[in-house]
């Protein structure tokens, strides 16, 4: 077990800091990025000003905003982990063969991460790609990790979650969701029917090693009115699993 004084806590409150920006929150006072991290102000302001002075934001006075620098943190992980290598071929052949979006996602506690995508069109409002967040409650890919943990510790992650509702269809209550994710075990995919937003339907299905350990999710999305619920399962969950068995052979 690592030892408290072999961590660096500087490092650990500036990390704490990056994620404080998100889609919600692309602005930061000094004031906000201490309300969300949970920093007193005067340590949230030195990382601020530390990431302001090293270029990875931007500060008018009163609000920091990160610049693209930031993105290789986040890009240079990407690239060296092998799934997103492994699986883009696959993506791009599966995308060209059914002509919609393909992506593939990890869990990170209550969200999925983007790792992989393969974008015929766009079918969101907000422009995903590798890196970008969803909650994983109310999405298919999220939906699918989760029904792979052990009940209690999916339970444990929706208890910790933000369920906002997205749209006036996002399922919130917790029994409901975790009635949901037993459906989800028992028919090894999800569908999402606008909850994350009005116009989206998305069908997943997990990713396994060759040891039958689910390591991802792949999904496909596109306008709901291009297909119904039943139409996600009958026109695009078998090219889904043949993508999925292909890649069980492959992945470690």
């Amino acid at each position: 077990m690592t030892q408290q004084r072999d961590l660096m806590g500087g490092l650990a409150k500036g990390l704490k800091v990056i994620e404080a920006f998100t889609a919600e929150h692309p602005r930061l006072s000094i004031a906000d990025a201490a309300a969300i991290t949970g920093l007193d102000r005067a340590t949230a302001r030195r990382c601020l000003l530390t990431l302001a002075e090293l270029g990875y934001a931007d500060y008018d006075g009163k609000y920091f905003t990160v610049t693209p620098r930031v993105l290789r943190l986040g890009t240079g992980c990407l690239a060296a982990m092998p799934l997103p290598r492994l699986v883009q071929p696959w993506l791009d052949t599966l995308s060209e063969e059914v002509g919609q979006s393909t992506s593939v996602s990890i869990l990170d506690e209550s969200e999925i991460v983007y790792v992989a995508r393969a974008a015929q069109r766009r079918v969101m409002s907000i422009n995903l790609m590798p890196g970008s967040r969803l909650p994983a409650f109310c999405t298919s890919m999220g939906r699918i990790l989760l029904a792979a943990l052990a009940p209690e510790d999916a339970r444990r992650q929706l208890e910790k979650a933000d369920r906002a509702p997205r749209t006036e269809n996002t399922v919130t209550d917790l029994d409901a969701l975790m009635t949901i994710l037993a459906d989800v075990r028992t028919k090894g995919y999800a569908i999402n029917d606008q909850e994350v937003e009005i116009g989206l339907r998305s069908i997943a299905v997990p990713l396994f090693t060759s040891r039958g350990r689910a390591i991802a999710a792949l999904n496909l999305g596109l306008a709901a009115a291009e297909a119904s619920v039943g139409d996600l399962v009958a026109r695009y969950l078998p090219a889904l699993q043949s993508t999925q068995a292909e890649l069980r052979k492959i992945l470690l």
